[in-house]
């Protein structure tokens, strides 16, 4: 079961046109800026830090690119109702995100936080590059376990140490901690803490090595797999070379043939 799909975020399958699969790979870089920008906005606005009128024309702005990008990609699809209901997402954003209908009220930034649902997808489908890292050599499960052990980890320390203050700052510090970086502006005082520091730290050697060891195997089957396409080439290369070596052998026999009678 495809649950991108079931998500409605499944962009444009692999069996349709060539110009649909060319111009949904020419959105997605466009529509991620836009998913990052929307995020953004919704921090600026949350800190009242984007004018009213700046922020109408972004969502103008932000709406036509979804229009656009429906309207393109779905006139060139040929199975427009199966690209619709896969996308069902999208359709639900350009209706009820008109922006006359939202205007300035409250629900305004939950239609911003259901667009930034979309970063999920188009990451998802940014780059077959990405998914191929995700899947092969288990590195997807390698990554949802780390980030598993970080959420955890900073959740239980700020209930248990008084130097966290909330959850999202023991989130930053179980980071900060497992990818070794140690910024020290948030630091466990108590002994609690610190005995979940400790396990963190061990678990984070164990966890990066792994994260390390399933991307350099990537790239290493990925070196393999290009060499392994250069010397198929060589190999055509040179069959054909000897194919030609024959036929002016060939050539050359039926002369002398000729030549002899």
């Amino acid at each position: 079961m495809r649950y991108d799909k079931l998500a409605g975020l499944g962009g444009v399958s692999e069996h349709e046109t060539e110009s649909a699969r060319r111009w949904a790979k020419r959105f997605e870089w466009p529509m991620l800026v836009i998913v990052f920008w929307i995020l953004l906005q919704w921090l600026l606005e949350s800190a009242d830090l984007m004018p009213a009128a700046v922020s109408r024309i972004a969502d103008w702005l932000v709406w036509l690119a979804f229009v656009t990008e429906a309207v393109v990609l779905t006139s060139l699809v040929r199975e427009k109702r199966s690209y619709l209901l896969n996308n069902w997402i999208n359709l639900m954003i350009i209706v009820i995100g008109f922006p006359p209908l939202w205007g300035n009220t409250p629900l305004a930034g939950v239609l911003r936080g259901i667009r930034a649902i979309l970063i999920i997808g188009l990451l998802f489908r940014l780059s077959r590059t990405w998914r191929q890292v995700l899947v092969q050599h288990h590195l997807g499960n390698s990554l949802i376990i780390m980030f598993t052990v970080v959420a955890v980890s900073g959740i239980v320390i700020a209930y248990i140490d008084p130097g966290v203050k909330s959850p999202w700052e023991g989130i930053w510090w179980a980071l900060a901690t497992v990818t070794t970086v140690g910024y020290g502006d948030v630091v466990p005082v108590s002994e609690q803490g610190r005995a979940v520091g400790v396990v963190l730290l061990l678990l984070s050697v164990v966890l990066l090595s792994l994260v390390t060891a399933n991307i350099s195997a990537f790239l290493v089957s990925r070196g393999a797999i290009k060499g392994e396409s250069e010397v198929h080439e060589r190999l055509k290369q040179m069959e054909k070379r000897l194919e030609r070596i024959e036929r002016l052998m060939k050539d050359i026999q039926c002369r002398q043939g000729g030549d002899e009678k």
